[in-house]
């Protein structure tokens, strides 16, 4: 019931490709985090991303990697885009893991333009991110985003910056906009020429939440059929080179996971774009 592993690009870690999302703990308490805990080492997953905006995720990890120091590959993320917020956030980040360094530090949702050029210039948490890495408290530097721009958008921060992660929207519906697609389709080939990690995100999102009560923690409607959940994240996978980052619900991992184990076992003779086509998807980003 294993995960595959592939090389986290140039960083060389032999990572799940299916990563932890630690969203999905921002808002449980410790014993159901912990509960998390033991559904990931069922399936072996060894790399968790979280963030310093993930409510109490960095909190709820903490007790997991002193419980199993050097297991996982941890990432976290800054929402700071000054050299000195980000700086801050940082320790502040390290402090609540209980952790002197962390594998990777990504500038989180860097899609706003006049934020993308403040963080990516002098004084900008780009500057504090390589003295931290000169510094040995991050191994690796990366950035993320959302929306429709945010492949076109982390094209031009590989131009200004040599990430060493990616981290983005990749599923059946948003790679049906032809302008996400091409976009997203030369990034991925920039990343592989360049080693630079891909990771994606929203793999099993449906639509937007149609009325006010979500009765899930994503921001987003998930699938819910394990079936449908199969399809969705055989979708992903098929795309060799990429990762998947599990969604922010912790009630939704153990269907992720299992999916994903079970995905060089059962996909021969099927076809996840044919399944997911006849799925009645509403795009997140419009």
């Amino acid at each position: 019931m294993t995960i595959p592993k592939l090389a986290f690009g140039r960083l060389g870690h032999l990572s799940t490709r299916t990563l932890f999302g630690a969203a999905a703990v921002g808002g449980v308490s410790q014993e159901d985090a912990d509960r998390t805990l033991d559904v990931l080492l069922q399936y072996g997953v060894n790399h968790i991303d979280t963030a310093a905006s993930y409510g109490e995720a960095e909190l709820r990890i903490a007790p997991w990697l002193k419980r199993y120091p050097g297991h996982f590959f941890v990432a976290t993320k800054t929402g700071e885009r000054t050299a000195r917020g980000a700086r801050e956030e940082l320790h502040r980040s390290l402090e609540r893991m209980g952790i002197d360094h962390v594998d990777l530090w990504q500038l989180h949702n860097l899609a706003d333009p006049i934020e993308w050029d403040i963080a990516l210039s002098p004084g900008g948490a780009i500057e504090a991110a390589v003295e931290a890495r000169q510094q040995g408290l991050v191994r690796g530097i990366g950035v993320t985003g959302h929306g429709l721009q945010i492949a076109a958008t982390h094209r031009r921060s590989l131009e200004r910056f040599d990430f060493d992660s990616v981290l983005l929207p990749y599923n059946y519906i948003t790679m049906q906009n032809e302008y996400y697609a091409s976009n997203f389709n030369e990034l991925l080939t920039t990343c592989q020429e360049r080693n630079v990690a891909v990771q994606t995100i929203k793999s099993i999102a449906f639509q937007p939440w149609m009325e006010a009560h979500h009765t899930r923690n994503t921001w987003y409607q998930p699938l819910e059929d394990q079936g449908d959940i199969d399809m969705a994240v055989w979708w992903v996978l098929s795309r060799p080179g990429i990762f998947l980052n599990t969604a922010g619900d912790i009630h939704l991992l153990p269907k992720v996971l299992d999916a994903a184990s079970r995905f060089e076992a059962r996909m021969e003779g099927l076809d996840p774009q044919e399944a997911l086509s006849r799925l009645e998807f509403v795009p997140l980003f419009v």
